[in-house]
C-alpha cells in the first residue's frame, strides 16, 4: 500500500489523513475556523511525526479539489502544492463530490436494493454541487455523470435510489427526492474518502506532477452576488 497524505479543506472542515504502514490510518478532521490556515501545517506535521516519517517518505499527496468552497479549496491546493514541491513528490487530485461517494458505506449497499446513488452538496447562493454515481458490489461507487451546478428543483434524482450529501438538510422539500429513496445527510467530505479514493488512483498510475494541480471551480465566476443575479434576471 502507498504510503499517502491525503488534504481536503473544500467544505466547512480542516481534514488531513495519512496511510503509511499503520494498523489503520491516521486522521483528523475538525470543523474549519479562521485559523485554519495556522493550523494545517502543524496537524500535518504531528501525523507525521506520530507514524515516524518525514515528508520525503511519503509515496504523494492527495488533495480534494472541489468542488467547494472558493478559499478552502485555494487553501487545500496551495498547501499541497507546498508540501510537493519541498519534498519533490507527486500529487492525486480527487474531486470533492468522488470523495463523499466512496464513503458511502458498503454495509448499506449489501442491505438494499439501491443500484443508482445522487451524491448533492450545498454550494451556497441556493445553488447545488451534484453528481450521479453507480453502485457497484464490493467496489466503489463510480461515476456516470458530469459534476453538475444547478438549482435546488432541477437536480436530477429520477433515477437515484439513494442520496447523500449536505443538500439534503439545506434545501429540503425543495429536492425532487423520490420518497421509497434512501437518504442521508450525514455523510459528508472526509480526508478518510480522499484517501481511499487516492490508493485506487496511485494503483491505476493516475497521479500527476505538482505543476498539473488545479482546483476544480464549477462556477464560471466565484464572486457572482446576488445583486447581479438580479439584474441578470431583470434583463432577461
Amino acid at each position: 500500500m502507498a504510503r499517502l497524505l491525503a488534504i481536503d479543506t473544500s467544505s466547512s472542515w480542516c481534514s488531513v489523513a495519512l496511510s503509511a504502514g499503520t494498523a489503520k490510518p491516521l486522521f483528523r478532521h475538525e470543523k474549519l475556523s479562521a485559523t485554519a490556515s495556522q493550523n494545517l501545517l502543524p496537524w500535518i506535521e504531528a501525523l507525521l511525526q506520530e507514524a515516524e516519517i518525514d515528508p520525503q517518505d511519503l509515496d504523494a499527496i492527495a488533495v480534494g479539489v472541489g468542488p467547494g468552497a472558493f478559499t478552502g479549496v485555494r487553501l487545500g491546493v496551495a498547501v499541497t502544492q507546498g508540501l510537493a514541491l519541498s519534498a519533490n513528490l507527486p500529487v492525486i487530485p480527487v474531486i470533492s463530490l468522488d470523495a463523499i461517494a466512496a464513503q458511502f458505506n458498503h454495509k448499506d449497499q449489501a442491505n438494499s436494493s439501491a443500484k443508482n446513488l445522487v451524491v448533492a452538496i450545498d454550494a451556497r447562493m441556493d445553488e447545488v454541487y451534484w453528481a450521479q454515481y453507480q453502485l457497484q458490489s464490493n467496489a466503489f461507487p463510480k461515476r456516470i455523470s458530469d459534476v453538475k451546478l444547478s438549482s435546488p428543483e432541477t437536480v436530477d434524482f429520477s433515477e437515484a435510489d439513494a442520496v447523500i450529501g449536505s443538500a439534503i438538510v439545506e434545501f429540503g422539500n425543495r429536492l425532487a427526492i423520490p420518497k421509497t429513496t434512501i437518504q442521508n445527510a450525514q455523510i459528508g467530505i472526509h480526508s478518510l474518502g480522499i484517501l481511499m479514493l487516492a490508493q485506487i488512483m496511485w494503483d491505476q498510475d493516475l497521479q500527476i506532477s505538482v505543476d498539473r494541480l488545479e482546483p476544480l471551480y464549477i462556477r464560471n465566476k466565484v464572486a457572482f452576488t446576488t445583486e447581479e443575479r438580479l439584474q441578470n434576471t431583470l434583463v432577461k
